[in-house]
């Protein structure tokens, strides 16, 4: 996961400021370095997860470019931008995910409450243990919707029915799917709708009290009443979890989260509260893209 010696060599040039009045974007896509837009409100946010100057290439592809965010506690925090602009290469970084594709390289850190995620000494799969993570596509185990909900659990070696009883109905009832399932707990989870399914892996994610907790397009292949009740879900459990969540959907953005980050060809372009992102943007850039005039 080292950078290249071609890498290490390169100095990166001086960022320059993001000029409302100019295009960032243009100068973005000539290649110029250029600093995020971090509005104030994000600044005086307590951050449990902080991004600090973060690259990361594929081969010798560059798909993350200097990403810096604090990512604030127990607060609803959207990824946007175009299709291929870095927010789910930035979200599985997060949880070490990219480690498993062997030309990725990455230079710069990410801190979970101050501990370095990328130390050489990290272990990963305790890393991943304080992190939930929810895909695009919603991927129940072949075991039983009790099994689904209790597995980190049981890896762990907790084996008292009483705990696992209680954790699998707290869990549940988080993921405001227990009153729809508790008469058939050991029905297997394949069998539940599409929707039901994400909010089984809503369930399983949270039973082991996740520090953080990921989601990538959690609603993407959901029909619009599915994707109500995730939307209502990811408010209820606003304040309790700290939430990363990426969306191309700009309502759904406007909806559920508290702070927006706008992506462009993977690069931070401008970060604050959401209704200040969707209302008051300080950069022209990101209201077009906000607005629909490209992306």
């Amino acid at each position: 996961m080292s950078e290249t010696p071609d890498q290490a060599a390169t100095e990166t040039p001086a960022a320059k400021p993001l000029d409302p009045e100019n295009d960032p974007l243009a100068a973005i896509a000539r290649g110029e370095t250029m600093e995020s837009e971090v509005h104030e409100s994000v600044r005086n946010e307590e951050a449990v997860l902080e991004i600090d100057t973060f690259r990361l290439w594929y081969g010798q592809a560059q798909a993350l470019h200097d990403v810096s965010m604090d990512v604030p506690k127990g607060q609803v925090t959207a990824l946007i931008g175009p299709s291929g602009c870095g927010k789910s290469t930035l979200l599985r970084s997060v949880n070490r995910l990219n480690d498993l594709i062997d030309i990725v390289s990455i230079k710069g850190d990410m801190r979970l409450r101050g501990d370095s995620i990328y130390d050489a000494g990290v272990d990963v799969i305790e890393l991943r243990k304080r992190m939930g993570m929810v895909f695009q596509k919603s991927n129940p185990f072949p075991m039983s919707i009790y099994e689904n909900v209790v597995y980190a659990l049981r890896i762990d070696g907790e084996n008292r029915k009483s705990v696992l009883d209680e954790v699998c109905e707290k869990s549940l009832r988080g993921a405001a799917l227990w009153d729809e399932v508790k008469d058939r707990l050991d029905d297997l989870a394949l069998g539940l709708s599409g929707g039901q399914q994400q909010r089984l892996c809503i369930a399983r994610a949270i039973a082991a009290e996740p520090e953080v907790l990921l989601m990538d397009e959690p609603c993407s292949a959901l029909d619009p009443i599915a994707t109500g009740k995730i939307e209502d879900l990811i408010t209820e459990l606003r304040g309790e979890y700290t939430i990363l969540i990426v969306t191309h959907n700009m309502q759904q953005a406007s909806r559920v989260s508290d702070f927006t980050a706008f992506m462009y060809l993977g690069r931070m372009i401008e970060y604050g509260a959401t209704l200040d992102i969707f209302t008051n943007p300080h950069l022209k850039a990101t209201e077009d893209y906000i607005t629909g005039r490209f992306g």
